[in-house]
């Protein structure tokens, strides 16, 4: 039975993703899709975003301001970085610079890192993460509803479907793909203790899946095996493409049941903090359609003690941490819940 829970935090609308610089403790960056990020500082917004992209942003069903990453030099260098949907219906990762006290960005020092037209408006990923090799980490969907028709995950001459990095400190950077193989992955992140990275890959009609990769492997080419399967489960009679290592997921799960919204993973974090000491070492996610929340930890490459949590958020968006590695949790109604004892 779990001695912690998710506790009711900041009230806002719209919330895509929550994160913070590792320099500044009690502060949280709250993303939202329609192009703001704001800072809440000891549970309260403040009233002036940090961030306002305006009308650059396409906003509506998948697309919209999706992550931000802040550098792991941001106290010295104030940069930081952001994936969202550019009108018209492109991906963009641009990187930014905050002022010196670090309340508002600098438009002017917008540096665009990497874009490319979608072909729809369905599947985008949307997390940027900075990996332990200090390399900018992003994921791409597939790009179009609903089992990949044009089978872009396995094709390595298309861009979709894949997780990329580049290094940010490169002009211009040279995005690389790290792994194939991928539906939809909204929420990907490293464990701050040993650089271990996450994936939780949305499913189609059957399962929802974590994908994971300790930190030994990143670099090696690995493929996550959409839409040739569907975690473990076969999709398309058809071979995979030979390239990379087939992976399976560390987990996954059925949908539920029902008509309608019958399941999509909400990827999270392994908890590093301090003030909820039972939770350390565990990787919490969840569902958006059910709103269930989970936790498991990974031994030896697998995941063990899977269990589900108490209570649930539907709408369930988004996890993130602040500088203390404490845990949040976002749903899209706006709510954002912090994790207490």
């Amino acid at each position: 039975m779990s001695t912690y829970r998710f506790r009711p935090l900041v009230r806002t609308s719209q919330v895509t993703h929550l994160a913070a610089p590792r320099s500044e403790p009690g502060k949280l960056y709250v993303v939202q899709q329609n192009g703001r990020v704001r800072i809440a500082v000891g549970g309260k917004l403040k009233r002036k975003p940090f961030l306002d992209l305006g009308r650059r942003v396409s906003v509506g069903g998948e697309q919209g301001l999706l992550s931000i990453a802040f550098h792991p030099a941001y106290a010295r260098n104030r940069l930081f970085y952001v994936h969202y949907s550019a009108v018209p219906n492109n991906t963009r990762i641009v990187e930014y610079r905050a002022n010196r006290d670090s309340t508002a960005a600098l438009p002017k020092t917008a540096r665009v890192l990497f874009t490319l037209r979608q072909p729809g408006a369905e599947h985008k990923g949307g997390e940027i993460a900075f990996g332990p090799d200090g390399k900018l980490y992003f994921g791409l969907g597939d790009g179009e509803c609903c089992d990949d028709p044009q089978n872009r995950a396995q094709n390595m001459s298309e861009p979709f479907g894949k997780l990329w990095r580049l290094d940010v400190a490169q002009r211009p950077p040279a995005p690389e793909i790290v792994a194939l193989g991928l539906r939809n992955p909204w929420r990907l992140s490293f464990d701050r203790a040993n650089g271990d990275l996450y994936i939780g890959d949305v499913g189609a009609g059957l399962f929802e899946e974590i994908d994971y990769q300790p930190r030994a492997a990143l670099g090696e080419l690995v493929n996550y095996g959409w839409d040739v399967w569907e975690a473990r489960a076969t999709k398309e009679d058809k071979p995979r493409n030979p390239q990379g290592r087939l992976v399976f997921p560390v987990h996954a799960y059925a949908h539920a049941g029902r008509t309608g919204c019958t399941g999509s993973i909400t990827g999270g974090d392994v908890y590093r903090g301090s003030a909820v000491p039972a939770a350390r070492g565990r990787y919490f996610f969840g569902d958006y359609c059910s709103g269930a929340i989970w936790s498991l930890r990974v031994e030896n490459g697998a995941a063990v003690d899977v269990r589900r949590e108490s209570g649930t958020l539907p709408g369930l968006t988004t996890f993130g941490e602040d500088a203390r590695g404490e845990l949040y949790a976002a749903v899209q109604g706006g709510r954002v819940y912090k994790l207490i004892r």
